[in-house]
């Protein structure tokens, strides 16, 4: 790829630059706001100007993937406990997918199969299972129960912040959520109503440890 002639606006152009800048949009606004001429003006230069670095706007988003899931990091955890790492792993997975809420969109409307997104994303975690004495099979299914549920709980909750429990007015959220469930017409949505209290939870992040806790218990069970 080109590297010279490159206009500067504050930093030099890159695909490192043309990347992050990528992300700050798409992670902040979708990936529907993400065109050529806007990543091009966040960086101050022309539009035609970014075609010596990358080719397309796939060629970005299969960049984005790469850097996203080249970068994954798995908390540490035990060896030796394998419910520690398949915990570990799921709390990488929904980081990733927290840090980055365009990685969602990413990853289910596209492949990546690059060296770097790879040895991160797949080749680390299936390393870690294996470790953890979890059999070739077992390590396959409990990666792709892991990550795909982490995608659809994070797709799930990002546009629901009363679900986010880091966020400092979550319990005034929290609070109007349960005010609109339990201010349903009784008559059409009793079971809503009842529960109003506990309903709001449903994106929150205890529900994810939930789930997660209940797919280690099963596995370990049915590996005993």
């Amino acid at each position: 790829m080109a590297r010279g002639g490159a206009r500067r606006a504050g930093r030099a152009l890159s695909l490192e630059s043309i990347v992050e800048i990528s992300l700050r949009i798409a992670d902040a606004e979708g990936l529907e706001e993400l065109t050529i001429r806007r990543i091009a003006a966040e960086l101050g230069v022309g539009a035609m100007t970014l075609y010596g670095y990358v080719r397309s706007k796939d060629e970005i988003l299969d960049a984005m993937a790469d850097h996203v899931l080249g970068g994954l990091r798995i908390p540490e955890a035990d060896p030796a406990d394998p419910a520690a790492v398949l915990r570990a792993a799921a709390t990488g997975f929904l980081g990733m997918m927290r840090r980055h809420p365009s990685i969602v969109q990413l990853m289910t409307s596209r492949v990546t199969m690059s060296i770097h997104s790879m040895e991160g994303g797949l080749e680390g975690v299936l390393a870690r299972f294996l470790e953890a004495g979890l059999t070739p099979e077992l390590a396959v299914r409990c990666y792709s129960f892991l990550i795909t549920y982490a995608l659809g709980f994070a797709g799930y909750q990002h546009p629901r912040p009363w679900g986010h429990t880091d966020r400092p007015d979550n319990a005034e959220l929290r609070r109007q959520r349960t005010h609109f469930y339990a201010s349903l017409p009784a008559e059409k949505f009793p079971s809503i109503v009842a529960i109003a209290d506990d309903l709001v939870a449903l994106p929150a992040d205890d529900q994810f440890d939930f789930a997660v806790e209940c797919f280690i218990t099963s596995v370990l069970a049915g590996r005993a």
